[in-house]
């Protein structure tokens, strides 16, 4: 990693082409998808048996589509007690901490003879989607948890899941136990771009859907970005980005680890530390490139180090926030003297990450905030996924006689101002006949 000093036109240069890095999909990749979702759309489930015996299970029938009672009650032998134990703290962490956003509906009768008001619901059936990871060795447990629990603490009556079969034309164990500790009503086994037209416009063995969340490959998320206005979709996702804020009190093998734990995502993955410790900024370097070379995913994480990841060092703390607002990260880390100190003054960033024994990885397994974030700076503009994403409200409004007629001219008066005749008289007509 290089350190560079902030600011310089090195640094800026620098900073430009990491936050520039934004999804590119390219006019074959959008074609391609577009035609699998429209053959989706007219085809069904001929469509998604097809796709999946091309790229996932040669065997696969559409009546193996949906995981069976069987299946989930097999897949409980094949996991370790070791798994359930961590399974079952991080659902019931997760559950906690989603409990706490859910709203309520509301009624104001304040200004006389009316009544205003908000219902709120939850949609009537999700999707989460879930990659499988490797050909189902590295199932991401995770996003089972982080989709499907916010959805069943909404109250959403359906929830569904997609992920890729295995070759074997099996659901990785560890995803369908997670799964069943989720609550998910029903697992089936399509995963890409057809399993994202399945949710979006059903099939006749996978229901259709109001909201689809989940990450996924280049073609998942250019699926969910199409259909997006068909369904409600979480957020369309960039590559993963960490940016640790650090004094010279930090550990700077914490802080290399932590950076590492980004790079090894995805070329495209960003890691920055910003510090006003010029010794700590060399001791990270340092402890980069020796972590670097234990990793099994080396080769893609000094590709995201060399291309999008920086060291760079300010005068102050109050630089490094700055910075830190400006790029609204995705994972913000504060591993200073004071965590809580600089946390209020962060406007922009997913999740912020408060202390050295606080890494990113706790975030994204355990803690119970959701970790799916946004990325690519629309921290400026959005949040993380939540139980809100699942949910829709409705507007309630009710007025006496007394009421229009106290605030009838004013309404007119202001239709007639946008030119909209209708809207007049659909007023005047009514206050026509409440005279007296």
């Amino acid at each position: 990693m290089k350190i560079l000093r902030y600011p310089s036109v090195a640094a800026e240069k620098k900073l430009k082409a990491i936050i520039g890095r934004d999804i590119d999909f390219r006019k074959a990749d959008v074609q391609a998808v577009t035609r699998i979702l429209n053959d989706v759309k007219q085809n069904g489930d001929s469509a998604l048996v097809q796709y999946c015996q091309q790229f996932d299970a040669p065997q696969m029938t559409v009546a193996a589509i949906a995981v069976t009672p069987e299946e989930m009650t097999a897949a409980k032998t094949k996991v370790d007690r070791a798994f359930m134990r961590a399974l079952n703290r991080a659902a019931a962490q997760i559950e906690s901490f989603h409990r706490q956003q859910l709203p309520k509906s509301w009624v104001d009768t304040r200004r006389p003879g009316t009544l205003l008001g908000q219902m709120v619901n939850p949609v009537d059936a999700a999707g989460v989607y879930v990659p499988g990871g490797k050909g189902g060795n590295t199932p991401l447990v995770s996003s089972v948890l982080m989709g499907a629990i916010p959805a069943k603490i909404a109250g959403v009556p359906k929830v569904v899941m997609v992920t890729p079969p295995m070759p074997s034309g099996e659901v990785a164990p560890h995803l369908l136990m997670a799964a069943k500790k989720a609550g998910v009503d029903a697992v089936y086994k399509v995963g890409s771009a057809w399993a994202i037209g399945a949710l979006a416009y059903g099939t006749k063995t996978i229901p259709k859907v109001n909201v689809i969340v989940g990450p996924g490959n280049i073609f998942v998320t250019l699926a969910k970005k199409i259909v997006a206005g068909t369904v409600g979709i979480d957020m369309i996702a960039g590559p993963s980005e960490i940016l640790v804020i650090a004094d010279g009190t930090a550990d700077p093998e914490y802080i290399a680890a932590d950076l590492l734990s980004q790079a090894e995502h995805d070329p495209l993955a960003s890691a920055i530390l910003v510090t006003d410790s010029g010794e700590l900024a060399q001791s990270v370097k340092a402890a980069v490139e020796i972590q670097l070379s234990a990793l099994s995913r080396v080769d893609i994480a000094r590709q995201s180090l060399s291309a999008f990841g920086a060291i760079l060092v300010v005068d102050n703390l109050d630089v490094a926030i700055e910075l830190a607002n400006h790029i609204a990260p995705e994972h913000l880390e504060l591993q200073v003297a004071d965590p809580m100190d600089v946390a209020p003054r962060i406007r922009n960033a997913g999740a912020i990450f408060l202390g050295a024994y606080t890494p990113e990885p706790v975030g994204d397994y355990m803690a119970g905030p959701n970790h799916v974030l946004p990325t690519a700076g629309t921290a400026r503009f959005s949040s993380a996924l939540s139980v809100d994403h699942f949910m829709k409200k409705t507007s309630l409004i009710r007025y006496s006689p007394a009421a229009f007629r106290k605030e009838a001219q004013d309404i007119i008066c202001l239709a007639t101002v946008e030119g909209l005749g209708a809207h007049v008289h659909a007023i005047q007509v009514r206050l026509n006949k409440t005279k007296g």
